[in-house]
């Protein structure tokens, strides 16, 4: 029985192509900065994303956390959404690494989250912690792939400025975020300080990801990842798939295509509920009212569908490039029967 696996996007394997490209890469020490693939990677990066430098870096929660141990002092506090990957699935790592607070905040990627958002910033006086930071996230994987426009994170920087205040985009998915928004990476991270984004979901690449922002904030980032235990070595034969991913993404189209479709279906089924408003990029996230979570992914694993609980009783499908039109088609009508006898 064949898998359909919709649990994530970080399950894409390397493509052939991929993988002859990363046997063949030419390599060096990258903590000496000798790493010729590992440089020319970062090179892109920061071109694709308008940034003076990049950095590349194991991991998207690594990028996240080495911007923010960048950007802040220890004692100081971060704003986020209270949906937002930082405050959900990173460990307390800004706490624990980094000695700062998190403070989120509902809505912060909307109108009307961003109309109080000064109300959240701290006063300089004693008794609060300091707020140094603001981070973003363009797509928001916990709102189900939801998508920030420019001009609403153009009004998040403008009001970052006016109190002295860093934005920091977690980019995870920006190229999903940017296909739905109709515009290039670079019209999102022209309001960010600085931007995570990673290689390992949607781009198919098998690990890695990329900060980039002002050399500065870079150079001091670099210092930062070493100190993390980040410092590569070889890393060209992993940097040499994320450059195989960054010169083609005109794939992802398609993985919207099949989203779509997907939410569109279960939309229809009796016991599933659909916000279809909010399936915009690769994401399609399912409420269940007649049916407990757990014993519905188990009805599902047992016949070969993977997928993924968000909350207590709704369920998280991403589709990719390694589930086709047709795998979707049939997991669609594997659900429908669960749901229908």
């Amino acid at each position: 029985m064949k898998t359909i696996d919709l649990r994530s996007d970080t399950v894409t394997k390397p493509t052939p192509a991929m993988r002859q490209a990363m046997a063949e890469a030419a390599v060096g020490d990258d903590v000496y900065g000798e790493d010729p693939s590992v440089n020319r990677l970062e090179e892109m990066a920061a071109a694709v994303m308008q940034k003076e430098a990049a950095l590349f870096v194991p991991s998207g929660s690594m990028g996240n956390q080495l911007a923010i141990m960048t950007h802040c002092e220890r004692g100081v506090e971060v704003i986020c959404d209270s949906l937002a990957h930082v405050f959900h699935y990173e460990m307390a790592a800004a706490a624990a690494l980094s000695g700062v607070q998190l403070h989120p905040i509902d809505n912060l990627h909307n109108e009307a989250g961003i109309a109080s958002l000064n109300e959240h910033i701290r006063n300089p006086q004693d008794f609060f912690p300091r707020t140094r930071l603001i981070c973003l996230e363009n797509s928001l994987n916990r709102g189900g792939g939801t998508v920030m426009p420019p001009e609403l994170m153009a009004e998040v920087y403008r009001l970052a400025q006016e109190y002295g205040l860093k934005v920091h985009l977690d980019g995870a998915r920006i190229f999903n975020a940017a296909l739905a928004l109709g515009c290039e990476p670079a019209a999102l991270t022209a309001h960010a300080d600085s931007v995570m984004f990673c290689l390992s979901k949607g781009l198919g690449a098998p690990v890695g990801s990329i900060l980039a922002g002002s050399r500065q904030f870079i150079d001091q980032a670099r210092r930062n990842r070493k100190m993390l235990g980040g410092g590569m070595r070889q890393a060209g034969i992993l940097a040499a798939a994320g450059i195989f991913a960054l010169e083609d993404t005109s794939f992802l189209a398609a993985d919207h295509e099949k989203a779509q479709y997907l939410a569109q279906e279960l939309a229809a089924v009796p016991g599933l509920k659909v916000d279809l408003t909010k399936v915009q990029t690769n994401i399609v996230l399912v409420e269940l009212e007649v049916m407990p979570l757990q014993d519905f992914l188990q009805k599902l694993r047992q016949q070969g569908v993977l997928a993924g609980g968000a909350g207590s009783a709704a369920v998280r499908f991403v589709t990719h490039r390694d589930v086709s039109m047709a795998d979707v088609q049939a997991a669609v009508e594997i659900i429908k029967g669960i749901m229908l006898n």
